[in-house]
């Protein structure tokens, strides 16, 4: 049996590999087109991404010395102004910033993780203020899970971005019936 620290990886892995499979498929212009998931663009869902593990990471910190992650905990109570607050910090945002942000704040989180023993990351109740909840739990959900709620949308967009439309093709082949315009 692999252990919550193992499985946890094994999984972050996963999402973002998805993740990163579906980016590769999109040009600059489709990841910057505003309106492409829900309100936002693919640029702006990733600093979303971006932000959120990041906050994760100062949390951990935070419980690692001992310490309530009071703005995580925050961020958690009023998810959509939280994210409403990082979109204005970081609208416009450079494309290379983004992808240099994003590996290395999951980095980050993995590096994170080591910190923990299994009684920590998976005792439901181990601490008070996750009412409940272990840490894997609250690690997942900010990772994993965010991830892949949005990935559907992700996938979708670079399949419509590439689909060229049928009446758009050119058919390129020679037909094999004979053509009446050219005589013998």
């Amino acid at each position: 049996m692999s252990s919550v620290i193992e499985q946890l990886l094994d999984a972050l892995d996963s999402s973002r590999e998805r993740l990163l499979v579906a980016l590769d498929e999109l040009p600059d212009e489709a990841l910057l087109a505003p309106n492409s998931i829900g309100d936002w663009s693919v640029a702006d869902f990733l600093v979303q991404q971006t932000a959120w593990e990041s906050e994760l990471v100062t949390g951990l910190m935070q419980i690692s010395q001992g310490k309530k992650p009071a703005r995580l905990l925050a961020a958690l109570a009023n998810a959509e102004e939280y994210g409403r607050l990082r979109y204005e910090e970081n609208k416009g945002r450079d494309l290379d910033r983004i992808f240099d942000d994003l590996p290395q704040v999951r980095v980050q989180v993995e590096e994170w993780l080591e910190e923990f023993s299994e009684k920590q990351l998976s005792k439901k109740g181990h601490f008070p203020w996750l009412k409940n909840r272990s840490l894997a739990e609250l690690i997942t959900q900010l990772t994993i899970d965010h991830e892949l709620r949005y990935l559907p949308l992700v996938q979708l967009l670079a399949r419509q971005w590439q689909a060229p439309a049928d009446d758009m093709m050119i058919s390129l082949t020679l037909k094999d019936e004979p053509d009446d315009n050219f005589t013998n």
